[in-house]
């Protein structure tokens, strides 16, 4: 999966929000910010569009010389029109970035270095959830966001369908699996899983060519580098694994151990069995499948919570990763993004001060009272809990993995020639859903992934 925020936000076209004024890499009039300010915010999520605006308006009205004007586009879009931004002086003064994209815009000189603005304005970087920050760190040892949020994977759940299989929500939040038989897991997606002719995954006469319902929801490609919403939870399980040697920037994927491998062969495994779908099978995304009643789970974001409790006339649960029999942990990829300043800005002194606004609890804890995403500021990830659960949303097993004696997270992976890897991963993973090879051919990908890095 290419990583996307929120699933409605595909869909949606550019949206502007905020006063007149025009602003962005190319600067204005007022580039001596002696004057007026109009910054230009970008960011692709609708679901937190609202949240952020509620920031900008409150960092204007404690800043009256500027404004904020935010631009929400699709994911697809939004790099696009970035990286394009970037070179013809067209693009925003501050945006959202991503830990799968900082990298090549900070070696390119195109964000800014906040190293300096930090120390000068004593920034608290403890403030944010331990990790966060470590991800943002170039290269070169600068650092280039400050993180605004986290998030975690999880089972979203059909519970009207889980109840008609004899399962309960309790069931549910307490599987097990291993990569041999997929233990619990494996037999509830299978029984959850009911061909055109209502028989279940399980049962005999099961026609896997002919399925109506998918025990497990799966996205269009195999999700290239990470497989955030596909394997990563199980991998993440394994004890002590990591994606890379060192992460950030290591050179060397941890994709090639037996234990590895056997994971991914099981997890696509599940394809064959019929109980999620073939590669190719659907061009919609898991949120899609269970909206339509063509899956009854899906692993999923907890950034997507929303999206799943508001499917209307489905009820939804969650439910954390399944628990690994050998280690007895759960796991999932953590990962976060941060606000960063195009180094082209005529205003970095006024992005600066909305950067570093858009940090702090005051920020945080507007954008919690939305119940959109987990802030990065502790005290604010409570309050976002509290706001999930006014609105009858319980996203508690999201932070199951943060508790070291049951669970685990591993960071996503931050690398040099992020696209590059993403096309060579993508391709080899595809390659296995499309059962046109297995696991083994992941051990020459990643030797020539390690070349790869070492040549940057």
């Amino acid at each position: 999966m290419k990583l996307t925020r929120v699933i409605a936000a595909a869909a949606v076209a550019a949206l502007t929000v905020g006063v007149a004024g025009c602003s962005g890499g190319g600067g204005s009039a007022n580039d001596d910010e002696s004057g007026p300010v109009a910054l230009q915010y970008w960011l692709w999520d609708e679901a937190q569009l609202p949240a952020y605006q509620a920031c900008a308006t409150a960092f204007t009205e404690e800043n009256p010389d500027i404004t904020v004007n935010i631009t929400q586009l699709n994911w697809d879009d939004y790099w696009t029109k970035l990286t394009t931004g970037f070179v013809s002086g067209t693009g925003p003064d501050v945006f959202i970035d991503h830990l799968s994209q900082y990298p090549s815009f900070s070696t390119k000189g195109q964000v800014l270095d906040l190293t300096d603005l930090v120390e000068s304005d004593s920034v608290d970087l403890t403030a944010y959830s331990p990790g966060l920050v470590d991800s943002w760190y170039g290269v070169d040892g600068g650092l280039y966001g400050l993180p605004k949020d986290w998030d975690t994977e999880g089972i979203f759940f059909n519970e009207a369908m889980v109840k008609d299989a004899g399962y309960t929500d309790s069931d549910l939040q307490n599987l097990t699996w291993n990569p041999t038989d997929g233990g619990t897991y494996e037999k509830t997606i299978a029984h959850l899983t009911v061909d055109k002719n209502g028989v279940r995954g399980d049962e005999a006469g099961f026609d896997k060519n002919n399925v109506k319902v998918y025990g497990l929801a799966a996205p269009s490609d195999a999700g290239g580098t990470s497989g955030q919403v596909l394997w990563s939870t199980f991998a993440a399980s394994m004890a002590d694994w990591n994606y890379l040697d060192k992460n950030p920037w290591g050179t060397n994927f941890n994709y090639t151990s037996t234990e590895f491998q056997q994971i991914i062969d099981w997890y696509f495994g599940l394809s064959k069995k019929g109980y999620m779908p073939a590669f190719g099978v659907s061009s919609t995304n898991a949120y899609a499948q269970i909206a339509a009643g063509n899956a009854a789970t899906a692993i999923e974001g907890s950034w997507n919570s929303n999206s799943f409790a508001t499917i209307k006339g489905v009820e939804i649960g969650i439910a954390a990763g399944p628990i690994n029999e050998q280690s007895n942990l759960r796991g999932s990829q953590k990962n976060s993004v941060a606000d960063s300043i195009n180094a082209a800005t005529k205003h970095p002194e006024a992005a600066w001060k909305f950067v570093k606004y858009m940090g702090t609890t005051a920020c945080q804890d507007l954008v919690a009272a939305k119940a959109v995403v987990f802030p990065s500021i502790p005290s604010s990830t409570e309050k976002a809990i509290a706001a999930f659960k006014e609105n009858g949303v319980d996203v508690s097993p999201f932070l199951l993995y943060n508790d070291a004696s049951t669970g685990r997270t591993v960071a996503a992976p931050v690398t040099l020639a992020a696209d590059e890897l993403s096309d060579l991963f993508g391709d080899a993973f595809d390659n296995i859903w499309l059962g046109k090879t297995d696991a083994s051919s992941l051990t020459p990908v990643v030797e020539q992934v390690k070349k790869l890095l070492e040549s940057q």
